[in-house]
């Protein structure tokens, strides 16, 4: 026999009838658990307002040859600007007090205090005078024509010699947004995009496409490539760490990009520390071997462990000390 329930609904007891209309309905169960799943804060490619963000223009980019870049120093990271042109292209950025400082302007002044005089005799000086003064009674003024024709053969020679010099010298140069021998950085999006467009004096403006960027540059378009962002800030604790914690990717491109700044700043002793034959440079081979793998990499690895850890972040905490120092910060 089927055992029955022994509750017996009363019949004053409530009807308690289920209704359909209270049961959540599936929409709505999805639509809160993909918004636990995906909040809106995680979203890339939402803005700080929520807001779609719109895909950089990398097409704008290509055009104009110039790329957003984005450096991290110890007093924060900002944005700007880096090109590469020939360096018969574009006028090194003027550096002011910083003269003493600049490897041309040092070279220039060395030649002059270098430079020999010779006091001749008086007697001896005159006659010389009287032999250029002197003429061939034979030929008469042939033989100045022919010492002026000499003269000018022989500058046009030097002319020529000097254009030749300057187009072999000729190699690609990093340019930066600078101005006076100081690095614009911009702390938002925003704020270098406005000063691009504000026609603001800067050393970039000799680029032949400048005005294609002003005209067509946006805030969403300051998207720098994973390549183009430096972590300087990191470097000097990096190497602190020892051989073992050294990060090759994040030393390599730290070294990339000081030899840019420093050649674009016109920082000599930057150039000088990371030139070959310095243990910076040495400790920068070490690393692109050690990169690379196979026997290279083996061998990069020994030459590493040659290179002492507190020589190398004394290093280049001077390099990052120069670097920050020639930093003008726009907000």
């Amino acid at each position: 026999m089927a055992r029955q329930s022994s509750h017996r609904p009363d019949a004053d007891e409530p009807d308690t009838e289920f209704d359909e209309s209270s049961r959540p309905t599936d929409t709505a169960t999805e639509s809160t658990a993909d918004a636990a799943a995906d909040p809106v804060e995680d979203d890339p490619d939402l803005d700080d307002e929520g807001a779609v963000a719109e895909p950089a223009n990398r097409a704008l980019w290509e055009d104009v040859r110039i790329d957003p870049v984005e450096i991290a120093l110890p007093s924060g990271s900002g944005f700007t600007l880096r090109a590469y042109r020939m360096s018969n292209e574009v006028t090194p950025t003027e550096i002011g007090e910083r003269d003493d400082d600049d490897p041309f302007h040092a070279r220039a002044r060395r030649d002059e205090e270098e430079e020999t005089v010779v006091f001749l005799d008086e007697d001896f000086a005159e006659s010389l005078e009287a032999e250029d003064r002197e003429e061939d009674p034979r030929r008469g003024r042939a033989v100045r024509d022919d010492d002026e024709a000499d003269d000018e053969d022989l500058d046009d020679q030097a002319d020529e010699a000097d254009e030749e010099d300057e187009d072999e010298e000729a190699e690609e140069v990093a340019v930066f947004l600078t101005h006076r021998g100081k690095l614009l950085l911009f702390k938002s999006r925003e704020s270098l995009v406005s000063f691009v467009l504000s026609g603001a004096p800067h050393d970039m403006t000799e680029l032949d496409t400048w005005d294609d960027l002003v005209a067509r540059v946006q805030p969403a378009d300051i998207a720098p490539l994973d390549e183009d962002s430096y972590e300087l800030d990191l470097v000097v604790e990096n190497l602190r760490g020892g051989h073992d914690t050294w990060d090759p990717k994040l030393l390599i491109a730290a070294g990339e990009v000081a030899r840019d700044l420093a050649f674009a700043l016109r920082l000599p002793s930057v150039l000088d520390m990371l030139s070959t034959g310095n243990s910076l440079d040495d400790l920068d081979e070490a690393l692109r071997a050690t990169a690379n793998g196979g026997l290279g990499g083996f061998m990069g690895r020994r030459r590493l462990k040659k290179i002492g850890a507190q020589t190398a972040s004394l290093g280049w905490r001077t390099i990052i000390g120069k670097i920050s120092a020639a930093v003008d910060w726009r907000d």
